[in-house]
Parts: C-alpha cells; structure tokens; sequence
C-alpha cells in the first residue's frame, strides 16, 4: 500500500490514539485522528475484531479522503466464553467507565464459580490500513496472560489495571508505557503490519 502519508488514526478513544501514534512514530509519516478531524464513529456491527476493524478502517478513509489506519481491541476472557471480546468497550457503558467493566468482569466470574484471580485471559488488537481506493491490509496482535483482582494501578486505559501478561508481576496499569508498549498486544499487531509494509515496499 503506496502513500500512507497523511494517514489518520480511526479512534475516538484518546488513550489507544496516542498508543498507536507513537507506534507510528518510526515510519515518519503525517499523523492525525479521527477526534481531530471530527469524523462521525460509525456503528460497529462487525461479529469479529478484524469485521469491526475493516469496518471502522473503510469508513474513516471514505470520510476523510485519506488513508486510515483502525484498531478494533479487547479482552478475550475464554472462561466467560471469549467474553467481553468485541463487546469490551460496550461494558464499559456510555460513560465508558472501565471500573465498572472490570467489576463486571469479575462478577460474572463469580457467578460461574470460578475465581477471578489468576484466570487467564488474553488481549487482542487487529489492525487494519485501508485507503480511499478501498485497498486494505489486517493483522492481529494478541498478549496472554492473567487476571488479577483488585484491580491495580493508574497507567495504561481500559482493563490493563487488571491484566498481568506472562511472565510478568505488574499490571498494565501498573507498567511504564514504554514497558508496556514493548510486550503489548498492539505493538505485536504493529510488527506484523510493518512487516508486511516492509515485503510490499521490496516487491
């Protein structure tokens, strides 16, 4: 995919904006948000992370006559059958208030029996770079790990206060950013995207 310069970041959610400029900071290109440019969130019907971020990748791109780049992230609990997953952000409400997400993370949980703490759990980002000529490339990053209750630290968004990735003792929300962003489920989806940027420049 040619000309990626100016593309736009196609979310509404500061935290994960900033997270994804900086992953782009390496490739030297013109970046904006969606919050910038005032583009309307479209509706996101999708029954996947890859359907939700095609999906939100097209409509920025079509909207703004410029490249987009979407994210569609979650939490993948398997012992809440895969839940919250695409719906993550939704249990949060529309206050988008993660404490009562991650609350009800745990809850339902509880409800199964099953003991929150040290429950694996997975996070995954699918990104997806479309163009105004409806050109489009998907990659999909995960981090596994556990649960851990109460939730712990005030870094990071969304329910990183209650993640500890594998091999770790900190939460997300207890990490550096620059900690974080070298194990996350974001930066693994970056690599394979830049990779695949890498093998489409040489050919």
């Amino acid at each position: 995919m040619k000309n990626l310069s100016p593309l736009v970041v196609a979310s509404h959610n500061p935290g994960k904006a900033r997270e994804i400029e900086v992953l782009l900071s390496s490739l030297q290109i013109k970046v904006t948000s969606a919050a910038a440019l005032n583009l309307p969130e479209p509706e996101e019907t999708g029954n996947t992370f890859e359907e939700n971020a095609e999906l939100k990748a097209r409509a920025a791109a079509r909207v703004a006559n410029m490249t987009a780049l979407a994210d569609d992230s979650g939490l993948v609990v398997p012992a809440l059958d895969g839940a919250p997953g695409i719906y993550s952000a939704r249990w949060a409400g529309e206050t988008k208030d993660f404490a009562v997400a991650m609350a009800c993370v745990e809850k339902e949980l509880r409800a199964k029996n099953i003991e929150p703490t040290g429950t694996p759990a997975f996070f995954v980002c699918v990104l997806t770079l479309a163009n105004p000529r409806d050109e489009v490339i998907t990659v999909r990053g995960e981090v596994h790990g556990k649960l851990t209750f109460p939730a712990r630290g005030n870094k990071g968004f969304g329910y990183d206060p209650i993640f500890i990735a594998e091999g770790c003792r900190q939460t997300f929300g207890e990490m550096k950013p620059s900690v974080k962003q070298r194990i996350s489920h974001r930066t693994n989806a970056f690599k394979l995207l830049l990779k695949l940027l890498e093998q489409e420049k040489a050919a």
